[in-house]
């Protein structure tokens, strides 16, 4: 798993940073593995169409992790950090979620607007969904293949299987201290 600041991690197999799954497994770099593979064919099928609501999103990452985690599509009940950076409490997340969604409803997110408008209203989208990270694992997966769903919807869909690590990765951090020009970017590319 890739290094979440957690304490006392209830999903986690007592004593260890190794999440509880659906197979028993209890080293880090088997269940990598194993999560890999699993998503890897979910992914093949069709992701779950819907409304593009919290409740979609939800859907998707149930349908991407339903293999692994007993808790795939249901949202983190532990605050997280990632590299001292915290994300939203848990106790906040169904409200933020919910008024984040509502950005989708934007003239920028809508058929017709132009790519410019759509490239910054998505990094703005994608850089605040990031911030909530809704779920224990599986975050950007579930955020890339929604942003696929949605991209697709509007008119501009994004081929995330382009997405370069190297350059990606830094533009998601810089988008969660609000510079999201990187991230814009890096959307450009996947159009």
């Amino acid at each position: 798993m890739s290094g979440y600041d957690v304490s006392d991690d209830p999903y986690c197999y007592k004593g260890t940073s190794v999440l509880k799954n659906r197979a028993r497994l209890r080293d880090a770099k088997t269940l990598d593995a194993f999560e890999l593979e699993m998503m890897a064919l979910r992914s093949r099928e069709p992701l779950p169409e819907g409304r593009f609501t919290p409740t979609h999103y939800r859907s998707i990452h149930h349908h991407l992790f339903q293999d692994v985690y007993t808790w795939a599509g249901k949202y983190r009940t532990v605050r997280t950090a990632k590299g001292g950076n915290w994300f939203c409490y848990p106790e906040h997340i169904s409200s933020s979620m919910n008024q984040l969604f509502k950005k989708l409803e934007l003239p920028a997110l809508q058929r017709g607007t132009t790519a410019e408008d759509f490239l910054d209203a998505a990094a703005d989208f994608l850089a605040e969904l990031n911030a909530i990270h809704a779920f224990r694992e599986g975050n950007g997966r579930s955020q890339l293949a929604f942003m696929h769903l949605f991209s697709r919807h509007v008119g501009y869909p994004l081929n995330f299987d382009r997405v370069d690590a190297e350059t990606f990765m830094p533009a998601m951090i810089a988008s969660f201290h609000g510079k999201i020009g990187l991230l814009k970017n890096e959307l450009r590319k996947l159009l």
